[in-house]
């Protein structure tokens, strides 16, 4: 952990504090159908045109960081996200389909913004190191948040959950301008050459990921992978519950899956650092896969208590090193691009797998599991596939 740059350690920290109050989406439904008195579709509309905005504001943010610099585009994010969340509770239901999706988008833009300072402030080969640190930082802020947040609302109410979620976050825009600024990080960089002379910025990214086939490859199976991955977070609870398990019991997986991440990912990532890394990303995708197959011997204790195991060591496997890898192969001065279009293939489930894992239960309750293990190995088999041919330089051509 040496070769982690202090300026990483201390924007880690940043994130972990804005993090303890990023605890808004999750009740955002609650907010809505109660003290705003909105029905349940009308709030999933909402919440759903919020999630569509956080995914476009990953795939898109690091753009801006690479023409503007990455310092200022995470400060502007940041600044725009906590305060349409400040003024969010006092807005008009109108108002909130316009200002809850750019608040998330900027969010995204947040999340883009750091993960390409990871990638510009650590040492190629060190780069996995710095993102399970950021990873760490932000797993433990989110296994503080949701308890404090539940906290907040009961003994105050909903509407100081997005002011302290709002405060937080402008205070980590300007925590983060002043520690950007003393280190020199995140400035503006030479973009990279065009591959021919009138090309579109656009062009520039495809002609880049074309002579890397391997991240193509990555950035496909990742979003596969993510969306069977945040089942758990969907259809997981409802096939429990219709099985007769508690809330309580789905309450303490998740408990135990954010636990042993902040225990073990540090010190998988560091165990693991010399490893082919679409091995490892592969080996990661193989256990999510082998853990909703577990369902598939039907719902017990047991079942579920494997699907857990399986699917946190295989997030611990491939998350990070997939995110390192892309910053690897990443030509110079594309950095905040490619950052994105990682950081949106990883969070693509969060749209995509509630509506198709739910409309697939309720057609066919059966087929569900089978067909997440199949996706998911099959992403892995591809990965496999991707690892026995020739991966290019990560010097632009």
């Amino acid at each position: 952990m040496r070769d982690v740059p202090k300026v990483v350690w201390l924007l880690a920290a940043g994130a972990f504090v804005n993090m303890v109050v990023s605890y808004t989406f999750i009740y955002l439904v609650l907010y809505l159908t109660g003290p705003r008195g909105l029905g349940v579709a009308q709030a999933g509309l909402i919440a759903g045109l919020g999630g569509a905005g956080l995914v476009a504001g990953n795939f898109t943010g690091g753009w801006f960081g690479d023409r503007y610099g990455h310092r200022r585009t995470l400060v502007t994010a940041a600044v725009t996200s906590g305060s349409g969340l400040i003024v969010l509770p006092g807005l008009p239901v109108a108002a909130l389909l316009v200002v809850l999706p750019v608040a998330q988008y900027a969010a995204g833009a947040v999340r883009a913004s750091n993960s390409a300072l990871i990638a510009l402030s650590v040492p190629a080969g060190a780069r996995r190191q710095g993102y399970a640190v950021l990873r760490f930082a932000g797993n433990a802020g989110f296994t503080v948040g949701p308890p404090l947040g539940a906290l907040i609302a009961a003994a105050f109410s909903y509407t100081w959950l997005f002011v302290a979620d709002g405060l937080g976050t402008l205070c980590f825009a300007a925590y983060a301008s002043w520690l950007l600024a003393a280190h020199g990080v995140g400035h503006r960089r030479k973009p990279a050459p065009a591959p021919e002379s009138g090309s579109a910025p656009a062009a520039r990214v495809w002609h880049e990921l074309r002579a890397r086939p391997a991240v193509l490859v990555l950035l496909g199976a990742i979003v596969v992978t993510d969306t069977v991955y945040r089942q758990q977070y969907s259809t997981l609870p409802v096939f429990l519950a219709d099985h007769g398990f508690s809330t309580e019991f789905y309450g303490a997986m998740l408990a135990v899956n954010g636990g042993v991440i902040l225990c073990l990912e540090i010190p998988a990532t560091l165990a693991l650092r010399k490893a082919a890394p679409l091995r490892i990303i592969a080996a990661g995708v193989t256990l999510v896969g082998l853990g909703y197959g577990a369902l598939c011997l039907g719902a017990a204790t047991a079942t579920a208590l494997a699907l857990m195991v399986l699917l946190t060591a295989g997030e611990i496997l491939y998350k990070t090193p997939a995110t390192a890898y892309v910053a690897d192969q990443t030509p110079d001065g594309m950095q905040g691009r490619f950052q994105s279009l990682y950081a949106g293939a990883s969070t693509t489930g969060t749209v995509l797998a509630p509506p198709l894992g739910t409309a697939l239960y309720t057609a066919a309750p059966a087929a569900l599991w089978p067909l997440c293990a199949t996706l998911a190995l099959a992403a892995a088999a591809t990965l496999l596939t991707t690892t026995r041919t020739p991966v290019p330089s990560p010097a632009t051509p």
